[in-house]
């Protein structure tokens, strides 16, 4: 078991080597517009509100005040720095509390803001995360050392334990249910294997629910993004459940917003001393700032006397606020986080009979590690054959996950959701028979929905001989005629009231198809872009095409199964079959669509 450890230990050392690299590459030596552009900064920023905090610390509240349409990299929990335009070493390190919309709330550690703080342009700059490596190199480092029986089980030194539990709720359907009675009757671990659309959340709910009234005192829930940690935390609150939001809604909804710990501690009856006390405070540690020059020793006794009063009273603040906060944190039935935020320090001493990991197949296994080692028991939740977590450093290991490595080990433990709600049988077909062992079945109301009568599901528009070659643009790929050929058959198809997409494996093509399709209602993205979503009619467009049928990133199998199974009503695939049909995969999904006459050539249009 050590040796399995060691391994990961390296390999995310080699992880957080290159991410930092990557980071210090866009980063160093760049100006404050370069990285705002980038999503690494907020500048300029007008500062709205400071208060004393814990311990030595200063809690300030930050205004973006320009270019608020950039989208930011900047997240609860990130490490950031305070800095002046006027020096490159005017800066105060600090940690997110808070970010919504153009505001933030940052602990920094200083207990006053500097004198440069009031003079020329104030940012905010990301900093490389060191903290979430640090959590995650801890947590192996504690898997490492442990006995335990879960640890075993996941490393593949014992086998999952099981009792028969009979569960029935007319809400879910049979392989939902037999999932949730799987979930009821494990003794250390379950997993629930989600393939596209069939359900995966409202399992978990229905799961979660039934520990409840088994009389679960109280579950964490995690998954690796905060969108996923959201969508569960909503699903849950709606379904009557006591939710408590660790962390930091990334959808700012009002009934999100209601479920975080600020929130909750916000409207606890002994805040309102707290408040008092922090004004108390501040009021001394202002009155200690107006002996910052020209003073001798009585001065110098009677500001140091007035800061010890401040501290006094922000000791006894923080001791107010512990008592809420774990009040607030015990009355919770749920308590949902992210894989790293699950070792807030909040909850960090924590543990729970059942801890489920939602979307594991996109959790970088070191990170998971941090919530199974509050567990007695895991649940995993995911499909391993959609992406794997993304990774900066070439080549790693850490793209197999541990959902992954558990399905291989422990195959009694996996229930398949084998019904789908989201597309039409043919479109469904391929996936299933490719990635599924040909289980999947489409939920009658989907089955065979088209978007109008007659009209085909899948078809295949082969560019074959048609000139349409692919060219190299910087690192990516594009193939312009073939992006052209998108743009003009959805305009030909005179789509109205649905939603239509179109993806690319190429950044670039993904560029150059925004580009040609701006100004209509089409959303164009990455594969990565549109995992976990769906649309009425996608669009794929293949981009390869080459004499001697290299496909490169589309050898990735799991990225072509997430593409195709975004689309609901119609997938339309467009490539060059002489390319494509060299790699067996390829050949095979073009036969599947030409035997249900979906095949269609370039020179019929």
């Amino acid at each position: 078991m050590a040796d399995y450890f060691k391994q990961l230990l390296n390999q995310l050392d080699t992880e957080r080597a290159a991410d930092e690299a990557q980071f210090n590459s866009f980063t160093n030596g760049t100006l404050a517009a370069q990285r705002r552009a980038g999503g690494l900064a907020w500048y300029p920023i007008a500062i709205r509100n400071t208060e004393p905090t814990r311990g030595d610390y200063l809690s300030i509240e930050v205004e973006r005040t320009t270019h608020k349409e950039i989208s930011y990299q900047i997240r609860f929990g990130s490490q950031v720095a305070l800095f002046s335009n006027h020096d490159a070493d005017d800066r105060i390190k600090g940690t997110v509390t808070y970010v919504g919309g153009d505001r933030m709330r940052i602990t920094l550690q200083t207990e006053e803001l500097p004198d440069w703080a009031s003079n020329g342009k104030l940012g905010i700059d990301l900093l490389f995360d060191v903290y979430s490596y640090e959590q995650m190199r801890g947590a192996l480092k504690r898997a490492e050392q442990s006995d335990s029986h879960l640890v075993k089980v996941l490393t593949g030194n014992e086998s999952p334990q099981f009792t028969q539990v009979d569960y029935q709720n007319p809400k879910v359907n049979a392989s939902q249910q037999t999932a949730v009675a799987h979930i009821l009757g494990a003794k250390d671990l379950a997993i629930v294997h989600g393939p596209p659309g069939t359900g995966k959340t409202t399992t978990l709910v229905a799961a979660i629910s039934a520990l409840v009234e088994c009389g679960e005192p109280q579950i964490l829930v995690v998954a690796p993004s905060n969108t996923a940690v959201d969508l569960l935390s909503e699903k849950l609150s709606e379904n009557g459940l006591n939710v408590l939001r660790i962390g930091n809604p990334v959808r700012v909804t009002e009934r999100l917003q209601k479920l975080t710990l600020d929130s909750r501690m916000a409207g606890h009856q002994q805040i309102k001393e707290v408040k008092k006390l922090k004004k108390m405070a501040a009021e001394f540690k202002n009155m200690a700032h107006k002996y910052k020059r020209n003073f001798g020793k009585a001065e110098r006794e009677q500001r140091k006397a007035l800061f010890d009063e401040a501290h006094r009273i922000m000791r006894d603040v923080a001791k107010i606020e512990e008592f809420v906060s774990d009040d607030v944190i015990s009355k919770a039935q749920v308590i949902t986080a992210t894989l790293v935020g699950a070792d807030h320090h909040t909850i960090s001493k924590l543990k729970f009979n059942t801890v489920i990991m939602d979307e594991a197949g996109q959790a970088l296994e070191p990170a998971a590690w941090i919530p199974i080692l509050k567990a007695g028991r895991l649940v995993l939740a995911g499909d391993h054959l959609q992406l794997p977590p993304t990774v900066k450093s070439q080549k790693s290991a850490l793209t197999t996950t541990l959902l992954e490595k558990a399905v291989a080990l422990h195959p009694s433990a996996v229930t398949l959701l084998n019904e789908q709600y989201r597309m039409n049988t043919q479109i469904m077909g391929f996936s299933s028979l490719k990635f599924y062992g040909d289980k999947l079945v489409a939920h009658a109301s989907v089955a065979h929905r088209t978007l109008k009568e007659n009209d085909k599901p899948i078809t295949f528009i082969d560019t074959a001989g048609a000139g349409y070659e692919e060219q190299a643009e910087g690192t990516s790929t594009i193939n312009p005629e073939e992006a052209a050929f998108v743009v003009r058959h959805i305009e030909a198809m005179n789509y109205a009231d649905v939603s239509v997409a179109v993806i690319a494996p190429y950044k670039e093509q993904v560029n150059l198809l925004k580009e040609l399709l701006s100004g209509k209602r089409v959303e164009v993205n990455t594969v990565d872009g549109f995992q976990g979503q769906e649309r009425d009619v996608v669009y794929i467009s293949l981009t390869r095409s080459n004499a001697d049928g290299t496909i490169g990133f589309l050898s990735d199998y799991r990225r072509m199964n997430v593409a195709m199974t975004r689309a609901r009503l119609k997938l339309v695939l467009i490539g060059d079959s002489a390319t494509l049909a060299q790699t067996p995969f390829y050949a095979d999904m073009i036969a599947y669509v030409e035997n249900l006459g979906g095949y269609e050539s370039v020179w019929e249009y």
